[in-house]
């Protein structure tokens, strides 16, 4: 029995790194917002654990429920696909919305010109309405495109690999080795999302990108639109 145990905690770990891995909605929608949005290092990586912590607990009670309820394995995998699909267009549409707004965004901040009056004559310069100049524009923006989505989004993502490969075998074990096993995928989960976003949002801050600055709206809604539709259309 201890032996079983162990193997599924094993398994744990590895599935819950190696699906975060390949599940690029795991990680890139919160670089993305982070460039985007100017997060700090800690704003990223609480936005990122709060979701992650999400993420997880959606399938976490669901499996519990089946386990307790002793509901069929295949009735937990066809609700997990349904909130799959909920989760995939909610990126797809806040995808979108983010990339028009975005695009907006970058359309009034576009490089022009100012005419100065002086005794001396007159001179013109180029002006940038950078992100530091603090437009209204850009608190709606804030507003509409809150973490708070993401948040919403991946409560209703699922772990499909958690309760089918995982949740249910442990629990024919011990109660014990159901909490150890859940946990410990938890861990893998979201310490493996904030490993990634972190460094990439560290590696991101470090690149110049001035030119590029007033498109990070619609660079952030482009990546969350693909990600979704590679959730939905590609299976990722």
């Amino acid at each position: 029995m201890e032996s079983d145990i162990s193997t599924l905690v094993t398994a744990a770990a590895t599935v819950g790194f190696v699906h975060t891995v390949l599940g690029p909605d795991h990680y890139l929608p919160f670089v993305a917002m982070s460039k985007s949005g100017q997060w700090s290092i800690i704003k990223t990586a609480i936005i990122t654990f709060i979701c992650g912590v999400g993420h997880v607990a959606g399938s976490i009670v669901l499996g519990l429920l089946g386990v307790s309820l002793g509901l069929a394995l295949g009735k937990l995998e066809a609700f997990e696909a349904f909130r799959g699909d909920i989760a995939a267009w909610g990126l797809i549409i806040l995808g979108l919305l983010y990339t028009a707004w975005g695009v907006v965004h970058a359309v009034k901040n576009r490089p022009h010109t100012h005419i100065h009056l002086h005794k001396e004559g007159e001179h013109e310069h180029l002006h940038e309405h950078i992100e530091d100049h603090g437009h209204v524009h850009k608190v709606k923006g804030k507003a509409l495109f809150s973490p708070w989505a993401l948040f919403i989004i991946f409560v209703f993502g699922p772990c499909e690999s958690l309760i089918p490969l995982l949740m249910y075998p442990a629990s024919e074990g011990s109660t014990i080795g159901l909490v150890l096993v859940t946990l410990v995928f938890a861990i893998a989960t979201i310490g493996t999302m904030l490993a990634i976003v972190l460094g990439a949002s560290y590696g991101i801050k470090m690149i110049p990108m001035k030119k590029l600055e007033r498109f990070t709206h619609a660079i952030a809604g482009v990546t969350i639109l693909l990600c979704g539709i590679s959730i939905q259309f590609l299976g990722l």
